[in-house]
């Protein structure tokens, strides 16, 4: 009796384990694998771990420094923008440093006219500053005598190779072939008074108050072949 009440016993409880296993199945709890969980657990968080590291501040931008050439653009780009302005700036710096062209005219200097041995039937014109500041002779003198009605043209060969510019106190020159050696001018004439016109920036523009310096005790002889030469630096250069 004891042995059959036994054997009744298990296979009660044989039923009751396999019932409740079959009541899990169904209801989708069944035993979980606890040790198999651990890894995954261990595994997020390292996989966590190493996203904080590699980005500390959540709100940066991860791309921001994966172009490098776009920051080597970009300070390209602004290098361009600061050298501008220096450019302009050196450009303005020099227009400002520039003194202005001051020309010389009776204004500002002294002229004096003297007949001289060498050449012949030629007159010397010297320009002396008189102001505080360098004056630029500009071409040539436009000269009269009297109430002459032409002018006399310069000699191609005298022009200098630069605009000859008078400190102050310092003197320029030109000479006046007054009439030609051989006689082949016409219309000779005898005058009494001198004019002396001066040219600005351009030719044949006026440079400003004229001078009338005074001509010898003697009248000075001048006929259509008179000439002038242009402003020279040195005398020898108004005499040659």
């Amino acid at each position: 009796m004891r042995t059959f009440r036994h054997a009744r016993l298990l296979a009660a409880a044989g039923i009751t384990v396999a019932t409740l296993a079959l009541t899990a199945c169904e209801n989708g709890t069944g035993t979980k694998d606890e040790g198999a969980s651990t890894p995954n657990t261990a595994t997020s968080k390292s996989s966590g771990s190493q996203q904080s590291t590699q980005n500390p501040n959540p709100n940066s931008n991860p791309n921001s420094n994966s172009n490098p050439d776009s920051d080597s653009d970009s300070n390209s780009g602004s290098t361009s923008h600061t050298e501008q302005p220096t450019q302009q700036d050196g450009d303005k710096t020099t227009e400002q440093s520039s003194p202005n062209l001051t020309i010389c005219n009776g204004s500002n200097t002294r002229t004096t006219a003297r007949p001289v041995s060498r050449p012949l039937n030629t007159m010397l014109l010297t320009v002396t500053n008189t102001g505080s500041k360098p004056c630029s002779l500009m071409y040539y003198p436009v000269i009269r005598f009297d109430e002459m009605q032409w002018v006399p043209q310069p000699t191609d060969a005298s022009k200098p190779q630069a605009v000859p510019t008078l400190n102050p106190g310092d003197s320029g020159y030109a000479g006046v072939l007054l009439a030609s050696a051989d006689g082949s001018g016409d219309g000779g004439t005898t005058a009494k008074k001198l004019t002396v016109a001066f040219q600005g920036k351009t030719p044949n523009s006026s440079g400003g108050a004229s001078a009338t310096p005074t001509l010898p005790a003697k009248d000075v002889f001048y006929d259509s072949s008179m000439s002038v030469t242009y402003w020279q630096q040195e005398m020898a250069g108004a005499l040659s």
